[in-house]
């Protein structure tokens, strides 16, 4: 079978398509365990100062300037902010997800 790892065009995205509805199952539940997840490590492992920059900046669309106006902080520091909680953010999903998962079941 040849690579077509690097095909360019409408064959490879066709295979992709392909691909991806027979590798796909119904992963609704895992969906549905990650936001539980993610909204828990929200609460519990980020800053008050993260969590809002996060929020504002992922939930409600607002760019770093307009959150630095709102939290009256220069934008790089809404940046450093969003970046330390998303790594926080990253670290407990990745690290944490085994017990976080045992203690929801």
């Amino acid at each position: 079978m040849p690579n077509t790892r690097y095909r360019k065009g409408r064959a490879y995205a066709a295979d992709m398509q392909v691909y991806t509805r027979t590798m796909a199952q119904d992963n609704g539940e895992e969906m549905s365990r990650l936001k539980r997840n993610l909204i828990r490590a929200l609460r519990e492992d980020v800053t008050e100062k993260q969590r809002t920059a996060l929020l504002l900046y992922y939930g409600q669309g607002y760019n770093m300037r307009e959150i630095g106006e709102k939290l009256g902080v220069d934008k790089s520091t809404v940046s450093r902010t969003i970046k330390r909680g998303e790594r926080r953010l990253q670290r407990c999903l990745r690290y944490g997800a085994k017990s976080l998962l045992r203690e929801l079941e």
